[in-house]
């Protein structure tokens, strides 16, 4: 703003916006997939995860932790008995979820390119937590 202060929204409007963002990022990865652009595809995958699930956290707790780790995430997610179906999903994808966490990492540090499977697996699994999270 113009006098120098800073202009916070609600918690509400917060969470409507990063539900908003989780569900482009998802759209896009499909967008990304379709294109044969897998890196990208499983990159955007985990953004829509990650900012789903810190639309949850902020809904349910008042704030989130400003982490890129989905898994740390989840530890927190993991106490609300909620999103005990969320949890479960995401434990029995463990591997999927680390995987998704590396095409954040790896897209902006490592050179590593992302399979046709992985991108698809990866977009999947997003699709199964914006679900839980009732954004798709």
């Amino acid at each position: 703003m113009k006098d120098g202060t800073v202009k916070f929204m609600s918690s509400i409007n917060e969470v409507k916006i990063l539900k908003k963002r989780a569900k482009a990022f998802y759209n896009r990865a499909l967008d990304s997939f379709k294109a044969e652009d897998y890196d990208l595809a499983s990159f955007l995958s985990e953004q829509a995860v990650q900012l789903c699930l810190e639309s949850i956290l902020l809904e349910e707790l008042g704030d989130y932790p400003r982490t890129h780790s989905i898994l740390y995430l989840i530890s927190i997610l993991s106490k609300l008995s909620k999103y005990k179906n969320l949890i479960k999903f995401l434990e029995e994808n463990r591997l999927m979820v680390r995987l998704m966490e590396d095409s954040y990492i790896s897209s902006r540090y490592l050179v590593r390119e992302f399979t046709r499977e992985e991108a698809e697996a990866l977009i999947n699994i997003a699709k199964e937590v914006l679900k839980h999270g009732e954004i798709y």
